[in-house]
């Protein structure tokens, strides 16, 4: 067996993961944490490989997982080198060939197998795994080579976008003097005109925009709404669970009782206090202003604006910062019980190439390793 990659170090989206750490993995992992193809097809492959067999296979590797307070598991070295190293190692003592700096150009169905054309001259092999990634991070190798090997091979490719994307805002916004501020908040996608997602979590101000947890999660939602033609617009609840009336009614309790407390002091009891005196400019409202001196007009725009404060979102940063890919193979074209190809004999797929993209905390890790094993136990039985 060979495992042939085009890049000269193999295991570099390892590496990177999880601030260098590697989420390897979820405590808590169902198919309601993905999106792309058909739920039941994913809840198939990720019962293949649950969360606790996979963490008793990195335990077999010598690479215990520790949970963490978020759910999320890392190893206890919190090393992605030690994970990577594991993985590697595992697969010479099964007398895998590990072929790095070889691209893989073409693969043609043959009589008893497939050709490969590469950058190290022709192969020639029984059956082909495509575990390419698919456009995220493409320094690391996955620049969406695999696609082109699949569609070639007959299979439909869902368009694809970026997944996990830090987004970027219309300047000049509040958000060039919040860079590194981060706050819990809601945050609501409306296409054309409806709430179609809410996601709630950390987000962090950036200079280009928004990151963190809630801002990935809900990167995909915008940017595929926008890919099918549809008018995206978000927005920040940053009163959660709150609707604009309670709000407006909490000032004027609040001012009633409190008359001559400073709104920039009040506003700050509920929000960073960056946050708080960069909404007021924004709203026009001196923070000296004392409450009592608030007007309705004052009042009501800024209960409008934490309950849901425009975020004009106009692109994210691009596959190149990008942790995931949405779109890719059809699910659909792959056999659940083996990740072998429908449309190509021979042929199995696993992990981001295909059309699955899961939220922020080691979904996407844990469906590459569940369709991996899938397709270990395909071959195996198809050998």
């Amino acid at each position: 067996m060979r495992l042939v990659d085009g890049a000269a170090k193999p295991g570099a989206k390892i590496l990177v993961s999880g601030g260098s750490r590697c989420n390897v993995t979820n405590a808590v992992v169902t198919e309601r944490d993905y999106w792309g193809g058909r739920r039941t097809i994913i809840r198939r492959v990720l019962s293949r490989l649950p969360v606790p067999q996979t963490i008793a296979f990195f335990e077999s590797l010598g690479v215990p997982l520790k949970e963490e307070a978020t759910a999320k598991l890392f190893p206890r070295s919190d090393r992605s080198r030690d994970v990577l190293d594991a993985l590697l190692g595992a697969a010479r003592e099964l007398g895998v060939t590990i072929m790095p700096s070889t691209r893989v150009h073409r693969v043609s169905p043959a009589a008893d197998g497939f050709d490969l054309e590469t950058s190290q001259g022709p192969l020639r092999t029984s059956s082909v795994v495509l575990a390419t990634g698919g456009l995220s991070l493409p320094k690391t190798g996955s620049d969406g080579g695999g696609l082109a090997i699949a569609r070639g091979l007959g299979h439909t490719i869902v368009p694809t976008t970026p997944a996990l994307a830090p987004l970027m805002l219309a300047a000049p916004g509040i958000h060039e003097r919040l860079s590194g501020v981060a706050q819990d908040l809601e945050l609501a996608l409306r296409v054309d005109g409806r709430v179609t997602e809410r996601i709630t979590g950390a987000m962090l101000w950036t200079h280009f925009g928004i990151s963190g947890p809630a801002a990935l999660d809900m990167s995909r939602h915008w940017l595929r709404a926008r890919l099918q033609g549809h008018e995206a617009s978000l927005t920040a609840h940053l009163r959660q669970g709150q609707l604009f009336e309670s709000v407006e009614a909490a000032w004027t309790n609040t001012a009633a009782q409190h008359p001559r407390l400073a709104l920039q002091t009040a506003l700050a009891e509920m929000l960073p206090a960056s946050v708080a005196s960069a909404l007021l400019d924004s709203l026009g409202l001196d923070g000296t202003l004392r409450l009592a001196q608030l007007t309705r007009a004052g009042r009501r725009a800024l209960s409008h604006a934490l309950t849901a404060l425009p975020l004009p979102v106009h692109d994210s940063r691009g596959y190149s910062y990008a942790e995931a890919t949405a779109g890719g193979v059809a699910l659909e074209e792959i056999d659940p019980g083996t990740m072998e190809s429908r449309k190509c004999a021979g042929l199995f797929l696993v992990g981001e190439i295909l059309d699955v993209d899961g939220r922020l905390g080691g979904f996407n890790f844990q469906w590459a390793w569940s369709s991996a094993r899938t397709a270990a136990e395909g071959l195996a039985r198809s050998a």
